[in-house]
């Protein structure tokens, strides 16, 4: 008796059903991929729209700053028109209408910024320059440490400690030196001249410069770190000095982060308000000597505004918006220098 063959079992309707379930099997990978692109492509574009709304909500916090500090300057701007930057008497009291004129903020501004840069570069560089060429490895972390607890140190706390501590010692004791080195000499007789002083320009200038110091020796340092060791390796070689590395390797390498930082240094000196407000003396008279009391344009806000109504609020309004044009010009010019060197270097 012959035996059924071995497939003869099975009907048509399971060979049916196989091939659907086959079928659906090699659907369901395309189905899951084409699922899965999809969601990516919604994750991505949740994405997009989020930054770039955040993009646009600092433009707009960016354009109603600048809004504000126009409708609030305006009253002023329409009374005293160009002679405000020319204009160095204050007298918001005076009847029947105040003289207001910002030309005392703004050279204070100058002033601190400049005297504070030419403080704080060369130190902070050759700090930075220290920690990366020439000091121990064990050292160089508490250093580090060093430089950033500084820089985390609250602007009121620097104040205080220039009142109480830093504005004695430079009158009494560095100073009285200065005036008379340079007694006699043409320039530099009016520019240092006069009694010392614990309010002063000079004395706010080195508050600023240690204030920004921080943050031009950790840029510096970060930037220098950059450089391949392969080529100060090869200056070493061809028996380059640590002077002559640092000179033609590394200072060109990083020229661009170096410039960057000094300018971050830079706007945060134009800003400082607080500590600048405990030791520059909040004078709008401007005097020939660094050793004399002056005032900043963030010094004058700040120490004015609370007591400030009508015209005299405006004049203060118009010396914010004119510090905002000038820090928003030097952080252009800084970025425009930037740029002008990286063409240079790609070139």
């Amino acid at each position: 008796m012959d035996q059924p063959s071995k497939g003869a079992g099975v009907s048509g309707a399971d060979v049916s059903d196989i091939a659907i379930e086959a079928n659906a099997a090699a659907k369901a990978p395309v189905a899951d991929r084409a699922q899965a692109l999809k969601q990516f492509a919604l994750s991505d574009k949740t994405f997009y729209w989020l930054t770039r709304a955040s993009a646009i909500c600092v433009l707009l916090l960016l354009g109603g700053i600048i809004l504000s500090l126009i409708v609030g300057a305006w009253p002023a701007i329409q009374h005293f028109g160009l002679s405000f930057l020319t204009t160095q008497r204050w007298a918001p009291q005076l009847e029947p209408a105040p003289i207001l004129g910002g030309l005392g903020p703004i050279y204070g501004t100058f002033v601190s910024s400049l005297i504070a840069m030419l403080i704080a570069v060369p130190v902070g560089l050759g700090i930075a320059i220290f920690l990366t060429e020439l000091c121990p490895m064990w050292l160089r972390r508490p250093f580090g440490v060093a430089i950033e607890l500084l820089a985390g140190i609250p602007s009121i706390i620097y104040g205080m400690w220039g009142f109480f501590v830093l504005a004695p010692f430079l009158a009494d004791h560095v100073q009285p030196w200065i005036i008379a080195a340079t007694s006699g000499i043409p320039v530099l007789g009016s520019i240092f001249g006069g009694p010392p002083s614990y309010l002063s320009l000079f004395n706010a200038s080195v508050v600023l410069a240690i204030m920004i110091l921080p943050f031009i020796t950790a840029i510096s340092r970060d930037v220098f770190m950059t450089v391949p060791p392969v080529l100060k390796e090869s200056a070493y070689g061809l028996g380059c000095t640590t002077w002559e590395v640092v000179r033609n390797v590394v200072i060109p390498y990083t020229r661009v982060g170096v410039i960057g930082g000094v300018m971050l240094a830079l706007g945060r000196a134009l800003g400082e308000t607080m500590a600048v407000t405990f030791i520059i003396g909040n004078s709008f008279r401007i005097q020939d000597s660094i050793f004399s009391p002056g005032t900043t344009i963030s010094a004058a806000i700040a120490s004015e505004f609370a007591e400030s109504g009508g015209l005299h609020q405006s004049a203060l309004f118009l010396l914010g918006l004119l510090l905002f044009v000038l820090t928003f010009f030097v952080l252009a010019a800084a970025r425009l220098m930037l740029m002008r060197l990286e063409r240079a270097k790609g070139a």
